[in-house]
């Protein structure tokens, strides 16, 4: 039996009492992420968004098993962003197609969703009609009579039918009814954003109304619902980012809510708040972590502002590694190979950082390793 052929369809159910926990820690963690993001200078929350908005592209891409090309994603990303001007490189259709969803999600968060807006978010993110090699309806519901089903194939067996949506004749009826109940929480809310949004993700992958791509634009249904809570077009977070790090939990839970024959979701929504507290933590860490990385080059310039690009840029380097990501220790051939000079620079240069105290040396000839003093 699926969730939707429950007796109370789609009257879903939550126990408030026990996702307050979880609420209060996602709460917590979204407060400190927005305190310490509202401190930034206006470059630096620039550069959070370009970064949460290339995570997001990337991830929710991932999720589907298509992998996009960071530095295509970070780049037309800058553009949207205005940050940097139109360029004449040639655009991947498929990450502009991603990015269209990604923009959308948070653009008009205070406009309402219709369901022509929905449609056109499908027909972005298929531009050519096509998924892959086979062609699709693109910028409609499914109408096909075949169960639409998430599946397994086995090879000589019958294949494992993880899902199966409701029918395309019942699409129509069913997005409306997603759709008026999304409108009146924008309008009306009842209960809390993240609640909703987490609801609105799992409602939206049980009707399954499109061809392909239901995944990515689920999660971005869900985008929407947050920045609706939050009341900003500002991507501060990635919650796709999350949902792929743990994406064997991603896809049981999803699996778990949406194979029941009851309305409780409890579990489901409990599950996503906790990728709600995780995503805003891991954008707090990434601030505290520039923010220790900035403080760490001022200090360094005021007392050892005579150090060559060279030796910065590895400098640089094992600062990113911290001190256990460096294998085997910083070496002299290390250093010709990272700052692309001589061995006999490369020595001269690491020897002035550890006679400036910089840098600690240990082991001799060529055991001879290279690290930062911790602290400096």
């Amino acid at each position: 039996m699926w969730i939707w052929q429950a007796e109370k369809w789609p009257y879903f159910e939550v126990d408030a009492q026990a996702l307050q926990p979880a609420l209060s820690a996602a709460r917590l963690a979204q407060g400190r992420m927005l305190g310490v993001a509202g401190n930034l200078q206006l470059v630096d929350l620039a550069e959070l968004q370009l970064g949460e908005w290339t995570q997001e592209a990337v991830a929710t891409a991932q999720i589907e098993g298509e992998a996009l090309q960071v530095n295509s994603v970070r780049a037309s990303a800058a553009r949207r962003l205005g940050l940097t001007a139109a360029n004449r490189l040639p655009r991947d259709d498929r990450t502009e197609a991603t990015l269209d969803i990604v923009e959308a999600a948070v653009a008009r968060w205070n406009e309402p969703l219709a369901e022509a807006s929905l449609l056109d978010w499908h027909a972005a993110l298929f531009p050519n009609g096509r998924s892959g090699i086979t062609r699709i309806v693109t910028g409609a519901y499914r109408v096909h009579e075949d169960p639409m089903q998430i599946v397994t194939p086995r090879l000589g067996k019958p294949d494992t039918v993880h899902y199966e949506a409701p029918p395309s004749r019942d699409v129509p009826a069913q997005m409306k009814a997603l759709l008026e109940w999304f409108e009146e929480g924008r309008e009306h809310p009842k209960i809390d954003g993240i609640v909703r949004s987490a609801i609105a993700h799992l409602w939206f992958e049980v009707v399954h109304p499109f061809e392909d791509g239901n995944g990515r634009i689920g999660r971005a249904l869900s985008d929407l619902a947050l920045a609706q809570d939050l009341r900003s077009n500002q991507r501060l977070f990635s919650m796709s980012q999350q949902l792929w790090l743990d994406r064997a939990g991603y896809y049981g839970q999803l699996q778990a809510a949406s194979a029941q024959g009851h309305m409780d979701v409890t579990s489901w929504v409990r599950w996503f708040i906790g990728c709600v507290e995780k995503a805003c933590l891991s954008t707090l860490a990434q601030i505290q972590a520039a923010g220790a990385k900035a403080g760490f080059w001022a200090g360094l310039d005021a007392a050892h502002p005579q150090l060559t690009p060279s030796q910065r840029k590895v400098v640089n380097k094992l600062y990113d590694a911290g001190p256990d990501g460096f294998l085997g220790g910083m070496s002299t051939e290390k250093y010709v190979a990272i700052a692309g000079v001589s061995r006999a620079t490369a020595y001269r240069e690491l020897t002035e950082m550890v006679e400036l105290g910089v840098m600690t040396r240990t082991g001799q000839g060529r055991g001879t390793r290279y690290a930062l003093i911790a602290g400096l």
